[in-house]
């Protein structure tokens, strides 16, 4: 459980998201008691629903999407492959893929522990988030639809 000082700082971060946020005029949903924020946003092709949380508990910047989409049964090997190779690729942030469900999330951390925040940090971590999402969403949707192969995907 986080200490007084540590929930203090997680709060501190969640008001400093909260205004990185307004400066992008984007609109948000607050949960105050649990420092969580949900933001939808529209992308070249797919929208993006974030979760981003302030964790006191491990003191780090928890930003998660999961693609609006799940891989096909039948694709799921391949999306698991096609996958891994994005992560390979990928220089922050990673794609977590559930092969039983076919669920595909993005996640970005970031650690605050005795830190001060700014809100450049925020947008690091969303324009980097989108513009990852945004370049590899619609052809994990491609592949899962048999619209796109393995070797198409790495080839782009």
């Amino acid at each position: 459980m986080a200490s007084q000082n540590e929930l203090r700082l997680a709060k501190e971060v969640y008001e400093t998201l909260c205004s990185a946020l307004d400066n992008r005029n984007w609109r948000y949903s607050r949960n105050d008691e649990k420092l969580i924020i949900d933001v939808s946003v529209s992308g070249d092709d797919l929208p993006m629903d974030f979760m981003i949380k302030c964790d006191a508990d491990y003191q780090i910047i928890r930003l998660q999407s999961f693609l609006p989409f799940k891989m096909s049964e039948e694709k799921r090997v391949e999306g698991s492959i096609v996958t891994n190779y994005i992560n390979y690729r990928l220089v922050d942030g990673s794609f977590d893929y559930n092969i039983g469900d076919g669920t595909i999330l993005f996640r970005l951390t970031s650690s605050f522990r005795d830190s001060l925040v700014q809100e450049e940090v925020f947008d690091y971590m969303i324009d980097v988030s989108c513009g990852t999402i945004d370049a590899y969403n619609d052809k994990l949707l491609m592949l899962s639809k048999g619209l796109m192969s393995i070797s198409d995907v790495i080839q782009e």
